[in-house]
């Protein structure tokens, strides 16, 4: 499957676009290949999930926001990400902290958050993250098939499979979002 058309994208597999992926996003895939991976370009300035779910023509059920937290522990300070489809909102000082042994946590700062995943925001994504962090995928993400996930860089998407992010380093499923 070559192409993927969503809403009014057409996504196109992601090793024959890797020039609109983050260096991060690229590095990955070219350690663990592009399968279950596609991309289309996008207004940069539609980035922000309404914006773009609304200009697109795409569900906010298929499209997923990845987190960057910040976990506190005595004098030990560490990164996690959380992916949560957007019509959800990660439970983080409840499921999210408990699971990451943290005493404190809070959202990363957009300047703490760009610099350590080498990527735009409004385009951080799982894929690429540094190996070492928890990426905590929420169950409703992997209930989907595909879903549309920051491609590195506020210009353009990924369409990834569920299985692909379960899959991901560091990568745990589980209920992380507030119930309803």
């Amino acid at each position: 499957m070559d192409r993927v058309d969503v809403g009014k994208l057409t996504f196109a597999a992601v090793g024959e676009a890797m020039s609109l992926v983050g260096d991060a996003v690229r590095r990955y895939i070219d350690q663990a290949g592009g399968d279950g991976l596609w991309v289309s370009a996008i207004d940069p300035d539609l980035a922000d999930t309404a914006a773009f779910c609304e200009h697109y023509d795409i569900g906010l059920d298929v499209s997923a926001n990845c987190v960057v937290v910040e976990a506190k522990r005595a004098d030990r300070v560490w990164y996690a990400a959380c992916m949560v489809l957007a019509t959800t909102r990660a439970d983080v000082n409840g499921v999210v902290r408990k699971h990451l042994d943290a005493r404190k946590i809070s959202f990363a700062s957009m300047d703490t958050a760009v610099s350590l995943t080498g990527m735009e925001y409004g385009g951080i994504t799982p894929v690429g993250l540094p190996t070492n962090w928890p990426i905590l995928v929420d169950q409703n993400v992997v209930e989907q098939e595909r879903v549309i996930i920051g491609s590195g860089v506020r210009g353009s998407k990924l369409l990834a499979t569920s299985e692909v992010l379960a899959a991901l380093p560091a990568a745990e499923v589980l209920a992380i979002t507030k119930p309803g």
